[in-house]
């Protein structure tokens, strides 16, 4: 079984910048190159996982029914170019919340193995693909190799400031699925 892990704003779509949310579908926009990456990887055996946090339900910006329809209409999009994503889960809680599913924790990802059962073996041979340091800290608590994209919130010119390294860094994720599918 060959599984992924993606973050959604900054990787699938357009990052709305720091401190800001996507609060509806109308906000929502595909990033360039997204679906035919995703396509590459659904038709290579990879279950796709998206594991995002969205604090703006916690904090009152958006609704779950908002968020709802947002991943809803993702996936029937996703869906319509054959595409299928395994399993969207979110972390809703804010910071001060101190769950385990926030990220970087790994509870959202030990949630997927438990609920699809999957061997926690497998994380190490299994990419976490997203745009920011927490990302990158989420993949690696989960023992997962890590890919830094910088079509989001992460900037090249900020690496003497990461406190930890992502095993890669590019560009987006049609460049990252270019090193999955080569690793």
């Amino acid at each position: 079984m060959k599984i992924i892990f993606l973050d959604r704003d900054g990787v699938i779509n357009t990052y709305p910048g720091d401190g800001r949310y996507v609060t509806s579908w109308g906000e929502f926009h595909f990033l360039p190159g997204v679906k035919p990456a995703l396509k590459r990887l659904f038709v290579s055996g990879y279950k796709i996982f998206i594991i995002s946090n969205q604090a703006g339900v916690a904090k009152g910006i958006y609704s779950r029914e908002s968020l709802g329809e947002i991943t809803n209409n993702m996936l029937d999009e996703l869906k319509e170019a054959g595409i299928e994503i395994s399993g969207v889960y979110y972390c809703l809680h804010r910071e001060e919340d101190n769950c385990s599913c926030r990220k970087p924790k790994s509870g959202l990802i030990e949630r997927v193995l438990r609920e699809h059962s999957i061997h926690k073996d497998l994380l190490s041979r299994t990419f976490f693909v997203g745009d920011s340091m927490r990302d990158i800290q989420t993949g690696r608590n989960a023992g997962c190799r890590t890919i830094l994209v910088f079509s989001g919130k992460e900037k090249p010119d900020n690496q003497l400031n990461w406190n930890v390294q992502p095993d890669f860094a590019t560009a987006d994720l049609p460049a990252a699925v270019e090193i999955v599918l080569q690793v």
